[in-house]
């Protein structure tokens, strides 16, 4: 009896719970692939980048120099929120050190959110993929149990089938949950060293142009 046909018998529940696994699996997969390639290509953009702003002769070259190696637009956005105007605004209140903390602030968060999006969908799966096998094996069990009871005769080799046949929903919430996790801890690592380059790079930024001010 092949996976199918297990779903077919657990009933709607186990249909479910299959094809719930089934989307998570598929969304974290996904999620994977893309911020794999995202990583990758951010890691070294940002240490080519940060490099030739800084072999640069002045902002505006800097500018013209990232462009061309920020594909992922990680380190653009800092040097772009450094154009203060002044506008006679609250924003523009304090001394030109508080206005480039407050808007490199802000353009790190929203670089950091596009390097953790995905993340939470991994924690998720992650977390919730091994119960929601469990859910169908539990099911898939008591189903078999009031199958087998319902036929009158009850021996080891009816037991063990329906039974042995339902505990593969635990080993594909495992099988869902794995990879996930693995590759939440992986790109962890990998953001968490980008995030301590843009920051260094924030703060080497602002201390420039305060005191180029």
């Amino acid at each position: 009896m092949d996976f199918m046909s297990l779903m077919t018998q657990g009933g709607a529940v186990s249909m479910i719970v299959a094809l719930l696994l089934l989307a998570m699996s598929v969304a974290s997969w996904v999620v994977i692939l893309w911020k794999a390639w995202l990583l990758h290509r951010a890691g070294g953009d940002v240490a080519r980048s940060t490099a030739a702003f800084w072999q640069s002769s002045s902002v505006e070259q800097a500018r013209e120099k990232v462009t061309a190696f920020d594909r992922e637009a990680l380190v653009l956005p800092l040097i772009a929120a450094t154009d203060i105007q002044a506008s006679g605004t609250l924003a523009s209140a304090g001394d030109k050190s508080q206005q480039l903390t407050r808007v490199l602030r802000d353009a790190l968060h929203g670089v950091l959110h596009k390097l953790q999006f995905g993340q939470v969908l991994l924690a998720t799966v992650g977390s919730t993929a091994p119960f929601v096998g469990l859910l169908g094996t539990v099911w898939g069990i008591y189903h078999a149990l009031v199958g087998i009871a319902s036929a009158g005769q009850i021996t080891i080799d009816k037991v063990s089938g329906p039974v042995g046949e339902a505990l593969i929903m635990t080993a594909a919430g495992l099988a869902v949950a794995i990879p996930a996790v693995l590759a939440y801890n992986v790109f962890g690592r990998y953001i968490g060293r980008i995030e301590a380059d843009l920051e260094g790079f924030a703060r080497d930024l602002r201390e420039l142009l305060t005191h180029k001010g």
